[in-house]
């Protein structure tokens, strides 16, 4: 009878658990039942012009500061003197390839020069190929009509990418070869690269005023935590056996790095450099709602005046400029792993092309500085207006014959799924909502994750743009709900299917390579200016990263398990659903996680195209000084709502895997 009580203790303890699921349910029908009884109480509402006590207080703090900005001595010695350097390095770069600089009606490398440096540099660190591809993508900046503008945003990038590498590998390395500074580090990157990037502007210019020189501030801040990240990753990938046999030659420490350690990793840090070169580049395009000049602005002045034609047109410039920096570096990483594993039999006739490359690449400078022709580019930028006359047809066409069926998926998806549950979101209590915020992350994530959002709660709450959160939340779930199906049907098919794999994973890693601001062009065109316009750019902006990692994980599942399975007789779905998805729990929790980051970052930016909320809140915070400071405390918001999004799906996803 012993033996027999023993056996069934595990089951009866089994069976009188309550998984995760049914309290997550419970949570939900009580939340539904308390909205019918508590429906439009305590709300917290706020009009579009109104202000609280922190807002004003936090207008008070902008005047305060300007009043006091060339008096204060943490101003005078310390962020004036960093804006000044800054602003000088800035107006360096753009003397050289885009401003006008003193008597001189034209940059230090006219177009010429600066195409014949992008082919030769392309063609020394990667292979003819992308040198090709450089010459033809700066070319073709010229002939949109849009060389004044690229050359200003790769100056910027150019600027921003410097510094933060400047800042980001020592900290990288440093991170690499000490655990406790690599412990400090890793949580404020953490926080960093959740932010999304429209936070960055507001609290940066407060302190160094708007222009070139903030946006490149805030594009350092943005793009040198995968610098850092990365690099320290490369230099504890070392194999532990090579240190020690270094060691065992007496080596220095200072060797070890020098001759080990960075020759190594050199592959993996130029991957680094490659992810730094596009946030700084997504960074500064988004930076032109704080006057920074090049290409975004062009994109924000067309969206805020719905000129799909111009806005395709420099959008089409910004994701040339994309690729181009992308394969450029991501062939300099290939080439480094080549060079270290070539037997040099290639060796000896590169280096003189190489030479007469310079000597060419030079002769172009020299023209370029010299002569007017070669400074200026030829033409009008008729294919610039000719792309802006198609995109403008085509939409016109969109909107005559297609616009029955897009308004039709609109309000589907509007009055189905996102009027109710926003409905749901804003006309609760405040209370009722944080407390499921709370129950859920206790539930999803622990005790933790509960801690935190009960603190991003009541932080939500201080802002005053509780409805304004609340909407823009809405919004965010939504759209992680649709990548998540679409992440789900794609990425088990590529999991299943190699070809299938061979065949997507390209434009999936196109589409990650596109700022952000570039997403909403084609679907202004589609949808007008509405929410459901940055709901629909954050689904096609957040499904790659989802994709990929729902695609590994179901890759991932033993083979032998799938095996077992087919031959006991399951059918495909079954296989899916009872085998890889659940296996698969971990990516897909991770998949979440990243969605939701990914889909906030580009809801808030749909604020440009009238999703309204939060984004709105940030760009009327730039546009009218009287809502500056509410423009700030809807920064902290979406600060506050990412970190309650990340904590608990982190959580969820470490519980997943546990």
């Amino acid at each position: 009878m012993a033996a027999v009580a023993d056996a069934t203790a595990p089951v009866a303890t089994t069976r009188g658990r309550v998984g995760r699921p049914v309290v997550v349910a419970a949570i939900l029908v009580v939340w539904l039942l308390l909205f019918a009884v508590f429906r439009g109480r305590q709300t917290l509402t706020l009009a579009a012009a109104d202000l609280t006590g922190l807002h004003r207080w936090l207008n008070d703090v902008n005047d305060s500061i300007g009043a006091n900005r060339n008096s204060s001595p943490l101003f005078l010695y310390f962020f004036n003197e960093i804006r000044l350097v800054i602003d000088h390095l800035v107006t360096f770069v753009q003397s050289l390839i885009s401003q006008p600089t003193g008597a001189r009606p034209v940059p230090q490398i006219g177009w010429l020069g600066v195409v014949g440096l992008a082919g030769y540099v392309s063609w020394a660190v990667g292979n003819w190929r992308v040198a090709l591809l450089a010459v033809a993508g700066f070319t073709f900046f010229g002939l949109q009509g849009l060389w004044q503008e690229s050359m200003d945003t790769l100056a910027l990038t150019l600027s921003a990418v410097f510094v933060a590498l400047l800042v980001g590998i020592p900290l990288g390395v440093w991170a690499g070869l000490s655990d406790r500074f690599n412990r400090i580090m890793t949580p404020f990157l953490d926080f960093m690269q959740t932010m999304p990037t429209f936070v960055y502007l507001a609290p940066l210019t407060l302190i160094f005023l708007i222009g070139g020189a903030s946006a490149v501030i805030t594009t350092v801040i943005y793009a040198a935590p995968p610098a850092i990240r990365i690099t320290a990753h490369a230099i504890r990938s070392v194999p532990q056996t090579t240190v020690e046999a270094a060691d065992s030659l007496g080596t220095t420490r200072r060797q070890q790095l020098v001759k080990v350690l960075l020759p190594m990793s050199k592959r993996t840090v130029v991957m680094g450099v490659n992810q730094t070169i596009m946030a700084a580049l997504a960074m500064v395009t988004i930076a032109a709602l704080i006057d920074a000049p090049g290409l975004g602005k062009t994109v924000v002045q067309a969206l805020q005046s719905l000129d799909v034609g111009t806005a395709f047109n420099a959008g089409l410039a910004i994701v040339v400029m994309a690729i181009v920096l992308d394969r450029v570096t991501t062939a300099a990483a290939a080439r480094t792993e080549r060079r270290r594993t070539a037997d040099g039999r290639f060796t000896g006739w590169r280096r003189p092309l190489l030479g007469a490359g310079a000597v060419a690449a030079l002769v172009l400078v020299y023209l370029s500085h010299t002569y007017v022709w070669a400074a200026e580019f030829p033409g009008d930028g008729m294919v610039g207006s000719h792309v802006a006359s198609a995109a403008d047809t085509a939409t016109g066409w969109l909107q005559d014959h297609v616009s029955g069926l897009t308004n039709a998926l609109r309000d589907a998806l509007t009055n189905g799924l996102l009027n109710p549950f926003q409905t749901l979101l804003t006309d609760s209590p405040w209370w009722l909502v944080g407390a499921v915020l709370v129950g859920l992350g206790a539930v999803l994530g622990g005790r933790w994750a509960a801690v935190t959002a009960a603190v991003c709660v009541g932080l939500l709450v201080g802002t005053g743009l509780w409805s304004d959160s609340m909407t823009t939340l809405a919004s965010t779930a939504v759209a992680t709900v649709l990548v998540m199906l679409l992440g789900a049907v794609v990425g088990v098919w590529m999991g299943r299917s190699a070809l299938a794999d061979r065949l997507i994973r390209p434009t999936l890693d196109a589409a990650q390579v596109m700022p952000p601001f570039v997403y909403l062009v084609p679907f202004l065109a589609l949808f007008g200016a509405t929410r459901f316009t940055a709901i629909v750019a954050a689904v096609v902006y957040a499904a790659p990263v989802a994709v990929k990692i729902i695609a590994d994980g179901v890759r991932n599942v033993p083979e032998a398990t799938v095996e077992a399975a087919t031959s006991a007789g399951c059918s495909t779905w079954q296989i899916i659903t009872k085998v890889q998805l659940p296996m698969a729990r971990g990516a897909l929790t991770l998949a979440t996680n990243q969605g939701l980051i990914y889909v906030l970052s580009m809801v808030v930016v749909g604020g440009l195209v009238g999703a309204g909320a939060l984004g709105y809140d940030v760009v009327a915070g730039f546009s009218q000084g009287e809502l500056y400071g509410k423009g700030l405390a809807a920064g902290l918001a979406i600060v506050l709502l990412g970190v309650m999004f990340d904590r608990i799906t982190q959580a969820a996803a470490r519980r997943t895997r546990a």
